[in-house]
């Protein structure tokens, strides 16, 4: 408990910040995806094992800023970045592809990801926060020898329209397009629904000058239309992690259903839908209990 006790301590503990500053030690770096230039950064030491933390709709890698230099002082070399249309990646998207398309579909953003973990030795620590992590499920069933774990952080819990089981307004969705939903979730977020403090609201909503809106709108639209892959997943032997917040966008009872039908361990903070803002260092202690789970498998 004393640990448990610390590291929630530590979380509570945390000041307003300004999201814009980096770690320490931080490499800027442009990733060159199939869809164009992503913008990535990493921390720790180049010969660590890999960790790769991926940002969902309307995030940015810097939604990680806090964790990035806890994971990295034990050992790794951590790394994260935007997606394709999303703040500094801005200027990746479907017109990049050869041949071009004119959606951000559910392709481009898996062969991105497949292109990052690709671009570095063996298997990677991989974290997916809530749409990324649909990305790094599928993107384990594709390439498995490129993930050593999978954490899934306040994925949607749920296949199919997957803002059907949101709290209080989930039955909305069936009647709202891809863009009205969009549009709905950035208003919330521009006026602060969630109550982030003040240095968290500026730079989210200073990064909307960059993040192009088509590319939210069809981020939207494939979670309401999210696959179906959770007995593959379960299948796989790769040691799986379920994150969530107390709070979370969706009810508690269906991210402890969806940890039971993946075979993943459930971890539970008294936070809300970004526990890797508000609980970075329960987080962290839980992904490297993973990280060690992950070792026995390999030996």
């Amino acid at each position: 408990m004393t640990v448990i006790d610390g590291a929630r301590a530590l979380d509570e503990a945390l000041p307003d910040r300004d999201w814009r500053v980096l770690p320490g030690g931080t490499e800027r770096t442009v990733f060159a995806a199939p869809s164009g230039p992503l913008a990535r950064i990493s921390v720790g030491p180049a010969d660590g094992p890999r960790v790769v933390l991926v940002p969902g709709a309307t995030g940015s890698k810097e939604d990680f800023v806090v964790m990035m230099p806890l994971l990295a002082a034990a050992g790794y070399r951590v790394e994260s970045f935007d997606l394709a249309g999303q703040y500094e990646s801005h200027e990746a998207g479907p017109w990049n592809l050869v041949p071009q398309r004119e959606r951000y579909d559910q392709r481009l953003f898996l062969d991105d990801l497949i292109a990052v973990l690709d671009d570095g030795a063996g298997g990677a620590h991989v974290l997916g926060y809530s749409f990324a992590g649909t990305l790094a499920g599928l993107a384990l069933l594709e390439r498995p020898d490129r993930f050593a774990s999978l954490t899934l952080l306040s994925s949607p819990p749920e296949p199919g329209q997957a803002f059907r089981g949101v709290k209080r307004i989930g039955w909305l969705s069936g009647f709202t397009t891809p863009r009205q939903g969009a549009g709905l979730m950035l208003w919330g977020i521009r006026n602060n629904l969630n109550r982030v403090p003040p240095g968290r609201l500026a730079f989210v909503r200073e990064r909307f000058a960059l993040t192009r809106r088509e590319s939210v709108d069809d981020i939207i639209a494939l979670m309401m239309a999210t696959p179906d892959v959770r007995a593959e997943l379960a299948a796989t032997n790769v040691p799986k992690l379920v994150a969530v917040g107390e709070h979370d966008l969706w009810p508690h009872a269906l991210h402890e259903r969806s940890a039971r039908e993946l075979g993943a361990r459930l971890a539970s903070y008294s936070t809300g839908h970004s526990p890797c803002e508000t609980a970075p260092h329960q987080l962290v202690r839980d992904m490297l209990a993973l990280f060690e789970t992950s070792r026995s498998v390999a030996e």
